[in-house]
């Protein structure tokens, strides 16, 4: 019978075997990782572990959305960047540091903020979206598209010394808009937040990710997990999806 899936070259095999040796992932596994495409929306502090990690472990196409331009502040924390890119957009940097990493990765790149208009066309064939933007209005348009298209969304943020982070998958438990139906008031621009503390979110984020190409564990489906940086601790809400839901709800 034919080889299901994509080949997997020799350095490729070389390049994720510690990985393939995981009975979680074998060889079937790790072709299903290269078969995968995913958007990644925002190459910021969340969106450069998670691209970062995601690209090493071997995801097939990647597709990175950010219409803002590199400053010097942005590196203490976004490590796709260095000193000498301030000024490109973070997307064209993100895609240089990720090709570099890992030349087996198809990356494609917009330099756009992402809109109602063209949220469809730039997510595309994407299988899943990995949200790592620093705003209520853009993540509401994230929302409404994947449940639109079916797309698992999966949702990091930071703020101060916590990060909290949920999985959103189409007609499976609440979407975005139960946990947050509105923006919240006073809501500081920009949030201040410490250097590491995105690192640790944006992995957990491309954990769940590989885990939902490779089917296995649990997912933070109807959990809002919640991460404090100052008390060292881990611990996760449940969350309901909410019938008077603006996105999801039954009217």
């Amino acid at each position: 019978m034919p080889e299901e899936g994509p080949i997997l070259s020799e350095e490729e095999l070389q390049r994720y075997k510690r990985q393939i040796l995981l009975p979680e992932v074998g060889l079937e596994g790790q072709k299903k990782i290269k078969a995968a495409g995913i958007m990644i929306m925002g190459a910021g502090g969340l969106g450069c572990p998670a691209a970062y990690y995601l690209a090493a472990a071997g995801v097939g196409e990647m597709t990175v959305v950010d219409d803002d331009q590199l400053s010097i502040s942005n590196l203490n924390r976004q490590i796709l960047h260095n000193s000498d890119r301030v000024g490109m957009y973070k997307a064209e940097s993100a895609k240089m540091t990720i090709s570099s990493l890992n030349p087996e990765v198809e990356v494609k790149i917009y330099c756009e903020r992402l809109t109602s208009e063209n949220a469809v066309e730039m997510i595309g064939e994407s299988d899943l979206v990995v949200d790592c933007t620093d705003n209520f209005s853009t993540r509401f348009v994230l929302n409404e598209a994947c449940l639109k298209m079916k797309i698992p969304f999966f949702y990091g943020a930071v703020s101060g010394m916590e990060g909290q982070v949920m999985t959103f998958l189409p007609g499976e438990g609440p979407c975005y808009r139960c946990l947050y139906s509105e923006e919240p008031l006073n809501m500081a621009k920009p949030a201040p937040v410490i250097g590491v503390l995105p690192g640790v979110i944006g992995l957990i984020q491309a954990t769940q990710v590989l885990k939902y190409i490779l089917g296995q564990g649990d997912l933070l489906i109807g959990r809002l997990l919640i991460y404090n940086a100052m008390a060292m601790e881990l611990h996760s809400l449940p969350i309901k999806r909410s019938p008077r839901c603006p996105a999801c709800g039954s009217n």
